[in-house]
């Protein structure tokens, strides 16, 4: 395996006057993206695919580092995961070491970080940051410019799947105020109003996640023309969401358990639908970049079919229906705040080590049809825990305490997120270079993601800092 930085460090010294737009589209795989430009239904990934240097990477993790909210990490710093040691999502801002954007923001360049996964930032940082909806630890930068935004957003792509949850009135009404000042387009608010009324005459939710990323593409497009940044990155996340979740209705003869007629009316298509909408957003890239704009197209990893636990019915993930009834029912004491991350995992932030210990140890107690029902860590103040069952559930299954004294019935408390899981990691990924010559190079050799970021930095004519020697 060859370091990228060696292949493309002598094709560009981008200089003061060059930009460099990191496209991360979050576990495109490299099998699907080729089926579907060879049907013909991406042409400006194809288009894309023929400008550019093409590389296969590799995460060089598996099992539970092969996530991205790792990945992403190595990425941005260059660090493998054994290096930087971030293995949870919301926990990159406690890294110490620099990122991309902080090294060039230190050299003088102007940075503008759209939305990049389990980011981190040194302050001040020549630029502008929004953290990725999943984050708790790392605000938008600077301090009050995105917020009506950025928290509007979090907040409904962390309860999306939630259909108890709502939010306020006055939330949305600041997003959209902030959205009509800073970049709203007509096509945006026309598939919008689209969605909206293709939800009241059908089921059509789920591509409510393919809207929030033209909100996010509008937002991105609005601030690059202000600032002209030497650097910028967006990222997105729902093809990965739609893979995770529909692969066994792209393919369904793959597995054992198959998805209903009317499954399959809804979402056979549901991946094709995301590769597509990405494939627009491509289109939107390559009008918005200029004459001497480098394009970085990245995914960190991909996906394959997830055919673990079909003989149980397949996997099911819950989560959290109301984070004050499930602390009064489990007798989960202390002030805490509820951090909902992705999938079934949430934060516990509690006021007091003692408090959160308490929590831990509590949740730990509970089983469901005879198996620990939690997976529980504590960290200081903060408790990270998930249901970590996974099989389909009853309706009247209890979850109970080891010593009997607690009954509950699970989905009073919990609910099943829609879907049975069908798409999981793969380290392989896609890095498509595009150099203002547009020169197509087909690079056999997969190169390891750690490289990616000394290569951009490459570009820049920069590199990362010396590591500090202390003498004894």
């Amino acid at each position: 395996m060859e370091d990228l930085h060696l292949i493309t460090r002598s094709h560009q010294d981008a200089g003061k006057d060059a930009s460099v737009i990191m496209i991360e589209f979050n576990e495109l795989t490299p099998s699907l993206m080729d089926r579907f430009m060879s049907q013909g239904k991406l042409p400006n990934f194809q288009r894309l695919y023929d400008e550019s240097h093409i590389h296969i990477t590799d995460a060089e993790e598996s099992g539970e580092w092969l996530n991205p909210w790792v990945q992403w990490v190595t990425v941005h710093t260059g660090l493998a995961a054994d290096e930087h040691n971030v293995l949870r999502l919301a926990d990159g801002c406690r890294l110490e070491k620099p990122a991309t954007w902080d090294i060039l923001s230190d050299a003088g360049y102007r940075v503008w970080i759209c939305g990049s996964m389990n980011a981190r930032m040194d302050r001040p940082l020549n630029g502008l940051l929004i953290p990725d909806p999943w984050s708790s630890g790392l605000a938008p930068y600077p301090e009050g410019k995105f917020d009506d935004y950025y928290y509007f957003i979090r907040d409904m792509v962390q309860e999306h799947s939630n259909e108890s949850s709502s939010n306020k009135t006055s939330s949305a009404s600041k997003f959209a105020s902030f959205m009509i000042q800073h970049g709203l387009s007509f096509p945006t608010a026309f598939a919008i109003a689209n969605q909206l009324i293709s939800e009241r005459f059908g089921e059509n939710k789920w591509r409510r996640a393919s809207i929030m990323d033209r909100l996010h593409w509008d937002v991105f497009r609005h601030f690059y023309r202000k600032i002209s940044p030497h650097f910028s990155t967006f990222f997105v996340n729902s093809t990965a969401h739609y893979q995770h979740m529909y692969w066994r209705n792209m393919d369904p003869d793959g597995f054992d358990v198959k998805p209903n007629q009317d499954e399959q009316n809804l979402y056979k298509n549901a991946i094709l639908f995301g590769y597509q909408a990405m494939d627009k957003l491509i289109a939107r890239f390559m009008r918005l970049a200029g004459p001497n704009t480098t394009l970085v197209f990245c995914t960190g990893l991909s996906q394959q079919p997830y055919l673990a636990g079909e003989e149980h019915g397949g996997k099911r993930l819950f989560r959290i229906k109301d984070p004050k009834f499930f602390a009064d029912r489990l007798n989960i004491t202390g002030e805490f705040e509820y951090d909902p991350v992705m999938s079934q995992e949430f934060f516990l932030r509690f006021t007091s080590p003692a408090q959160a210990k308490r929590a831990h140890e509590t949740l730990l107690n509970y089983r469901l049809q005879g198996e620990k029902a939690f997976n529980s860590s504590l960290d200081g103040n903060n408790v990270f825990a998930s249901c970590r069952y996974r099989k389909p559930v009853e309706e009247d299954a209890l979850l109970t305490s080891v010593d009997g004294s607690f009954s509950e019935r699970f989905l009073e408390i919990f609910y099943p997120i829609a879907g049975l899981k069908s798409g999981f990691h793969h380290p392989d990924g896609m890095l498509w270079i595009r150099y203002p010559n547009r020169e197509h190079v087909i690079h056999e050799d997969k190169v390891p993601i750690r490289s990616i970021n000394e290569t951009i930095l490459n570009m820049f004519g920069a590199s990362m800092p010396s590591p500090v020697v202390v003498e004894n």
